[in-house]
């Protein structure tokens, strides 16, 4: 495959992409069932109009018939009242019409054979058509709860990537807590050992004065036990 080819590819499936973001599938579906209609709706306009020019030569036949069988009584008046020749005329006449009225007959039944095929196209478009509005509707619902579940799914999603960075943050909060605290307590224990001064003057002048306070307590015991022995 040749760089042109490949870059054809390339685009090709950049472009099938896009299509597939901008495309809903709802909208093409729908679009065609409305193409459907408008050509099962000229079927049916077609069905009308054979209709309507089957009933207009029907009339035109009906006319004939009624100048065929006025012409019919007239050569019969003729013929009555020795009027060969006015007979004659008037027959010449009635086979004209008469050939008129059989093109007419031959055409109703044309326009009656096109009628009928047209009724049973439209019959089987409908058929289809409303297959179609069925199949069209339940693939709609489908995508429909598809792409709910995707957005579902994606929130989910989203939301388990930001519990997992959560919780990430409180793991390296509980880890900075628990160093500090043991920070603080080892400070305290090199404190009390001596290790440690501690310059803010609390803890030395509380020394004092517990010495202070042990010395005191020492005088009063040995006073004390002199006085017992003196007695």
């Amino acid at each position: 495959m040749g760089f042109l080819d490949r870059m054809s590819t390339v685009v090709q499936a950049k472009m099938n992409k896009i299509m597939d973001k901008i495309e809903d599938p709802r909208e093409v579906l729908d679009v065609s069932y409305e193409k459907q209609l408008q050509l099962l709706q000229n079927v049916k306009r077609g069905v009308a109009e054979v209709t309507t020019s089957k009933k207009r030569i029907e009339l035109q036949k009906a006319k004939l018939q009624m100048s065929i069988d006025k012409l019919d009584s007239q050569a019969k008046e003729a013929i009555s009242a020795n009027r060969e020749d006015l007979a004659r005329k008037a027959l010449e006449n009635k086979a004209s019409l008469q050939a008129q009225s059989n093109s007419l007959d031959q055409q109703i039944t044309d326009l009656n054979d096109q009628q009928q095929k047209l009724m049973a196209a439209e019959s089987r478009l409908a058929t289809k058509v409303e297959s179609f509005r069925t199949k069209k509707e339940t693939i709609k619902a489908q995508y429909s709860a598809a792409d709910a579940q995707v957005k579902i799914t994606e929130s989910v999603t989203g939301i388990s990537e930001e519990m997992a960075d959560v919780g990430m943050a409180v793991q390296r909060a509980e880890e900075k807590t628990e160093n500090m605290k043991a920070r603080s307590a080892a400070l305290d224990e090199l404190l009390e050992s001596g290790t440690l001064t501690d310059y803010s003057g609390g803890d030395e002048i509380e020394n004092e004065l517990a010495k202070v306070k042990a010395k005191s307590t020492v005088e009063e015991e040995l006073a004390k036990m002199k006085a017992e022995m003196k007695k």
